[in-house]
C-alpha cells in the first residue's frame, strides 16, 4: 500500500475523507502570491515551501512544510505567500466550498483553528530564531529540528543552501560557513550536500538551546 493510499482510505478529517489527490514535479508552483485562496491543501509526500517575493527583489521564506501538515489556509481571501514543490509531492486538495457543502463547517472551522496555531507558534519559533540566535546557533537549530522531525541521525536535504539561507536570514557564504565548522567540530557529517548525519546530538542540542 502506498503513502497516498494509505492517507486516501483514512477518514480521520474531512480533508482526507473529499480531498483530491494532485502531483507537483519539483520547483512546480502550488499556487501563487496573492491567488484566489479557495482550496485547502495536506501534503502526502514531498515537502513545500512558502515564500513571499518583496520590491526589493528579496525573497523571505515563511516556512516548510512536510507530509500530514496543511497549509493554503488565509484569513483573507487570497494567498499572502507563494507556495512551490522543493521535491516531487503528491497532495490533498480540497476546495472549501466542497467541504461546507459536505457538512463540515465545524471541521473547516477546527481545521482551520488547528493550521493556525501550528502557524503561529513556527512563526514564533521563527522569530526567536532571527533576533536572538546568532549564525552558527540558527544552522544547528535547523539541523536538530529537521532531524527531530524525521525521528532519524540520517536525513535528506529538499531544501538547497540558498533556501537555509532564505529561511535563516543569512548570506549563502555564512550558511556553508556554519556548516563546514559543525562538520569539523564533530557534530554532523554531510555526506552530499542534500543530506547530513547527526554526529553528536548532545552538541547539536547544547548549540541550537544557546
Amino acid at each position: 500500500m502506498t503513502c497516498s493510499e494509505t492517507i486516501l482510505r483514512d477518514d480521520h478529517d474531512l480533508i482526507s475523507r473529499i480531498g483530491v489527490p494532485m502531483t507537483f514535479a519539483k520547483d512546480e508552483e502550488i499556487y501563487g502570491q496573492g491567488e484566489r485562496a479557495d482550496l485547502v491543501y495536506r501534503m502526502i509526500s514531498g515537502t513545500v515551501r512558502t515564500s513571499r517575493f518583496m520590491a526589493d527583489g528579496r525573497r523571505p521564506i515563511g516556512d516548510f512544510y512536510y507530509p500530514g501538515d496543511v497549509f493554503g489556509l488565509e484569513t483573507t481571501g487570497s494567498h499572502s505567500m507563494a507556495a512551490e514543490a522543493l521535491s516531487d509531492c503528491v497532495i490533498l486538495a480540497a476546495s472549501r466550498q466542497a467541504m461546507l457543502a459536505a457538512g463540515g463547517e465545524s471541521e473547516l472551522k477546527d481545521l482551520m483553528w488547528d493550521a493556525t496555531v501550528r502557524d503561529l507558534e513556527s512563526a514564533r519559533e521563527h522569530l526567536t530564531l532571527l533576533v536572538r540566535k546568532s549564525a552558527s546557533e540558527r544552522v544547528a537549530s535547523f539541523l536538530l529540528g529537521l532531524a527531530q522531525r524525521r525521528g532519524e541521525t540520517a536525513v535528506e536535504l529538499a531544501m538547497g543552501r540558498q533556501d537555509m539561507a532564505d529561511y535563516l536570514g543569512l548570506t549563502i557564504e555564512t550558511v556553508s560557513r556554519m556548516i563546514t565548522q559543525l562538520q569539523s567540530s564533530g557534530v554532523v557529517e554531510f555526506e552530499s550536500c542534500r543530506r547530513f548525519r547527526v554526529r553528536n546530538r548532545e552538541a547539536l542540542e547544547d548549540l541550537a538551546a544557546a
